[in-house]
């Protein structure tokens, strides 16, 4: 494997394409292409509304599930094979869908489309930012995962053309276009390097920061504040406010838009302030974000925050990767950890899905206190990472007065 000092500097960008590729195929329409299906799915009455939102969670679970078996796969295999194999799971999962056989048949496909979004997410990095130089890996990272965003505009503006054709046309146009990006990304992954089976619990006490764990912890916590403006945003708008479909629609090319922007900007970011400071910066502004969420009205005050609710989905994840490498020297021991976190988010991702599908329900569809729930779990992230600092600088508080006495 070459080095990324001795890769060529055009060489670098057709990994990172394959990554792009990856991360849209997978996760960016996989998921995100389902919701504004949903209407349709119920409409067309190829499944009931209760069955809808079960298939939907469907990806969720898969999502954990891939990040669980992704590195296990490519020991077998190969880093390159098994992203291959996963985007043509994706891609047949696209086919599959378009015949509604069962509800069973299609959680099965929903399932293995979530499987292969998680298996690339703790995989793709690991392939690519080897061969990206240092001081670009966080803006490299930010383009693989660009494909996220991606998707989740083109749910917004491909989704309603291919609908006038039909639902079961939908999912074919969708499958297409999954494989033209396999295709078009099949020769553009590198050869990736030897995998190791050193994992953290065997590596030595101070080879791992223990902030490490606090990472993990933290971002568990915004997976279950990102939750209710993924999932609910379009209905709140039309349905809890009123605004109607149009609207509601119009808000969610806006939280597209900031998808698009946030994968890029955040690695930017990571670049230039650092992941620690980054991270910070954006979970205040995230519940900042929510909690006027659940106070709004307006078409323009909707409108900004669905851009700035939009890239944080997208957006922490070279957010995370970069802390990652900034906690981990060690290569080997980054891609463990990554594939640590990416288990943590998977698993309250999916918790927080069914739980905020049961209180909403609960509550009669109250989406403001989805919201504010929300950005307590933000808030809550911000403040695990001071009162874990706060005891940390007494005891450095302490030492320099011992060594002043």
């Amino acid at each position: 494997m070459l080095s990324p000092s001795t890769t060529p500097r055009q060489g670098i960008w057709l990994p990172i394409f394959a990554g792009l590729c990856a991360s849209l195929v997978s996760i960016g329409l996989a998921r995100f292409a389902y919701t504004p299906l949903i209407p349709s799915l119920i409409q067309a009455h190829w499944f009931s509304a209760s069955d809808v939102v079960y298939l939907g969670a469907a990806n969720l679970v898969g999502y954990l599930i891939g990040a669980l078996i992704g590195h296990p796969l490519a020991r077998r295999t190969s880093n390159k094979t098994a992203l291959r194999l996963m985007m043509l799971a994706a891609t047949l999962a696209f086919f599959a869908c378009a015949f509604p056989l069962s509800v069973s048949w299609f959680f099965g496909w929903r399932l293995l489309s979530g499987i292969a979004g998680g298996a690339i997410m703790v995989l793709v990095a690991a392939t690519v930012l080897p061969h990206v130089p240092a001081s670009r890996k966080g803006l490299a990272s930010g383009a693989i995962f660009l494909g996220i965003g991606l998707g989740i505009a083109g749910s917004g503006t491909i989704v309603p053309p291919l609908l006038s054709l039909g639902l079961q046309q939908t999912w074919l146009g969708l499958g297409v276009l999954a494989l033209i990006l396999t295709a078009v990304s099949w020769f553009g992954w590198p050869s990736a390097a030897r995998h190791t089976t050193t994992t953290l619990t065997d590596a030595t006490p101070t080879s791992i920061n223990p902030k490490v764990y606090l990472l993990f912890a933290q971002y568990a916590l915004m997976a279950a504040g990102l939750v209710p403006a993924m999932v609910f945003l379009v209905d709140y708008v039309a349905r809890g406010l009123g605004a109607g479909q149009h609207v509601g629609g119009l808000i969610w090319v806006m939280y597209g838009l900031g998808a698009i922007l946030g994968p890029v900007s955040y690695g930017f970011l990571a670049d230039r302030l650092g992941a620690q400071m980054s991270i910070r910066l954006v979970l205040v502004v995230q519940a900042i974000a929510l909690g006027l969420l659940s106070i709004c009205s307006a078409f323009a005050a909707l409108a900004l925050l669905a851009v700035i609710l939009g890239s944080f989905p997208p957006g922490i994840v070279p957010l995370g990767l970069a802390r990652v490498h900034e906690l981990i020297p060690e290569h080997h021991l980054q891609q463990i950890a990554w594939s640590r976190a990416t288990v943590s988010f998977a698993t309250f991702q999916a918790i927080a899905g069914f739980a905020y599908s049961a209180l909403f329900n609960a509550s009669g569809g109250h989406h403001g206190l989805m919201f504010v729930i929300a950005a307590g779990a933000i808030v809550v992230a911000l403040l695990l990472e001071l009162a874990v600092r706060l005891p940390a600088r007494s005891d450095e508080k302490v030492c320099a007065v011992a060594t002043i006495t």
